[in-house]
């Protein structure tokens, strides 16, 4: 039940990722692309825009790919979890706790999420496991 467990959860918040990824990079899902993330991400200080976003769209892509599929779940869950930092510190944190104040309450839920995974490992049903 817990490998079942794991791998729910790391399909869910790791494929979800990816769909963030490719909002930043390619524009899909209703996302804006390099170019009006970029511009967004230079409006809140963060320059340059356009490699910011790049560089955040690959690591939520790349990340969330390898969080769901469980390889090197660690390392992914790393750098996913810097993302959340930076969301915390560049837009929510200045807003509080909650989620209905626009606050980091969600971030922190997932920093938490991953932190978790990569404490117990990725679970039986993932490539981590495949390569030990």
């Amino acid at each position: 039940m817990l490998d079942t467990g794991l791998l729910i959860i790391r399909l869910v918040i790791g494929l979800t990722f990816v769909g963030h990824g490719a909002q930043k990079l390619f524009g899909w899902f209703g996302g804006y692309g390099l170019k009006g993330t970029g511009g967004w991400m230079e409006s809140i200080g963060i320059k340059p825009g356009v490699f910011a976003a790049g560089m955040a769209g690959l690591v939520e892509l790349l990340g969330g790919i390898a969080f769901a599929v469980g390889l090197f779940t660690p390392i992914a869950a790393i750098l996913l979890s810097l993302t959340m930092v930076m969301a915390i510190v560049k837009v929510h944190g200045q807003n509080g706790f909650w989620s209905t104040s626009n606050g980091y309450e969600f971030n922190l839920i997932l920093i938490a999420v991953f932190v978790g995974v990569a404490l117990i490992g990725a679970g039986q049903y993932s490539i981590d496991a495949l390569l030990q």
